[in-house]
């Protein structure tokens, strides 16, 4: 889920809004990243938000769950002023405290129109294209650079919005960009969710799959400890039969 950066005015600021989160609640921010992570005022709000409700409950501890956009929600947990995200990879954020079990296994695909001959073969695939990508996601370290290397040119296309992937599917279908990256198992959610299933394709994957995590403050007990906490929780959910149930929920099949 990637690096999903806004700087507040003060470190008082995010002292104040730390000091608002209760002891026994653990605070989660993160962009819609469905179905990890979603609305947080549905019955649905993701796989991973279930999950940390269900491992935290035994500790007596709730979940203050919202959305933002993903660079200000690292750098919010980073700073303090809250507790954690979900969905990220351990190359997002390498200084967060992780548990010692993943929570999912991800892999980005990139995605054309349906009739699209194009199809991914390594960076220099990318050189005529017109590509989506999403601000302060880390897809992979090499394409990280080249992105960062190329956005003034026409090649990359990037934007930092909570809706991001829903702009970058509309702006593929009115050929605004030729290609997007983005997880797969977001891409068919979101797909879904639209009534666009079948509209576009997959074009090649730009990694390897990789493990997916609720990451947390560094350098914070606190939140070391709730790292521990939801380590031996993902294993008693799994043994208890409980992250099948929660699993199910989201039309999806363990990753172990």
């Amino acid at each position: 889920m990637p690096t999903h950066f806004r700087r507040f005015a003060a470190g008082a600021l995010l002292a104040s809004l730390a000091a608002t989160v209760a002891a026994d609640t653990l605070s989660i921010r993160a962009d819609n990243w469905f179905p990890m992570n979603g609305d947080p005022n549905s019955d649905h709000p993701g796989y991973m938000i279930e999950m940390a409700t269900a491992i935290m409950a035994e500790h007596g501890v709730s979940i203050d769950y919202r959305t933002m956009p993903w660079k200000r929600a690292l750098e919010s947990v980073r700073n303090g002023a809250f507790d954690c995200v979900v969905g990220a990879y351990k190359e997002d954020a390498p200084d967060f405290a992780y548990p010692d079990a993943p929570w999912g296994m991800d892999q980005p695909m990139f995605y054309v129109v349906k009739g699209s001959p194009w199809k991914y073969a390594g960076l220099e695939s990318l050189a005529d294209q017109k590509v989506g990508v999403i601000g302060g996601y880390a897809y992979e370290e090499a394409f990280d650079k080249h992105v960062e290397a190329h956005q003034e040119s026409a090649m990359f296309q990037v934007l930092s919005a909570d809706n991001a992937l829903e702009q970058n599917i509309k702006k593929l279908l009115a050929q605004r960009i030729t290609t997007t990256v983005e997880s797969h198992l977001v891409m068919a959610a979101k797909l879904k969710e639209l009534q666009l299933v079948g509209s576009l394709v997959k074009a090649g994957a730009l990694r390897d799959p990789i493990e997916m995590y609720i990451a947390c403050t560094p350098d914070n007990k606190r939140t070391a400890t709730f790292a521990q906490q939801l380590g031996e929780g993902t294993k008693k959910l799994r043994t208890s039969g409980k992250l099948k149930e929660i699993l199910d929920r989201y039309g999806l099949d363990d990753w172990q």
